[in-house]
């Protein structure tokens, strides 16, 4: 189905923000749990978008990113990002660990996320319902949060892959790479503008639909 610009926002609007909103929820929440309240008292444990939204990384560049794949008649890789959550590793009481974890928990969600809208494609499939905007939407939702989720597990900080990675390398290790993360915005757009990002990360995003097609039997 050829869908026109419009079209394609409205499809994916929902998804993106929804996708974006509960990864910085979920660091959030579980920094909270582990004895950091800093985000919790600037009220980010929640799932309301204004609280994460940040105006270019949520919605403008995900949106010029559609608007340049659909003028220049091809898929684009969906990439944006909230306000980071603020973590104060000093409350915790393993601090490399638990940042670790609070890492890992943004991906996490969002693998749950693409699960959930597994499961919401597959009943409106099994009900026969033909509404052609919410099965597009719920196939927005798999690919948006695999593709998130993909983005986010790179070892590059400040990228939740990267602290996972310094969460457990020796100290002194962790130390120089966390000096990576000034250039890692740099590094990601980097890999974006070469195609690097999506050699990557599309095969990544391949194989998570393939699995979760071949989980919830959406291949018929």
């Amino acid at each position: 189905m050829n869908l026109s610009l419009p079209q394609l926002i409205a499809v994916y609007a929902i998804p993106v923000v929804l996708a974006i909103t509960l990864h910085e929820a979920a660091h959030a929440w579980l920094a909270a749990r582990l004895g950091d309240p800093t985000a919790r008292l600037q009220g980010r444990v929640s799932a309301n978008p204004l609280r994460h939204v940040d105006l270019v990384g949520t919605l403008l560049v995900p949106a010029a990113i559609l608007l340049l794949g659909k003028a220049l008649g091809a898929g684009g890789l969906l990439f944006g990002w909230a306000k980071p959550v603020p973590v104060d590793a000093s409350a915790f009481r393993s601090p490399r660990r638990d940042l670790g974890l609070v890492a890992a928990a943004g991906p996490g969600a969002n693998l749950l996320m693409a699960l959930a809208w597994a499961v919401m494609l597959k009943v409106l499939i099994l009900m026969a319902v033909r509404v052609e905007f919410l099965l597009l939407m719920a196939q927005a939702g798999i690919l948006c949060n695999l593709g998130l989720a993909a983005l986010n597990l790179l070892p590059i900080p400040p990228l939740d892959g990267g602290r996972i990675i310094a969460s457990v390398l020796p100290l002194r290790a962790a130390i120089l790479w966390y000096r990576l993360e000034r250039f890692g915005l740099l590094i990601v757009l980097a890999l974006l503008a070469t195609g690097l990002l999506g050699a990557v990360i599309t095969p990544t995003i391949g194989f998570g639909v393939d699995l979760i097609s071949w989980l919830f039997n959406l291949a018929d």
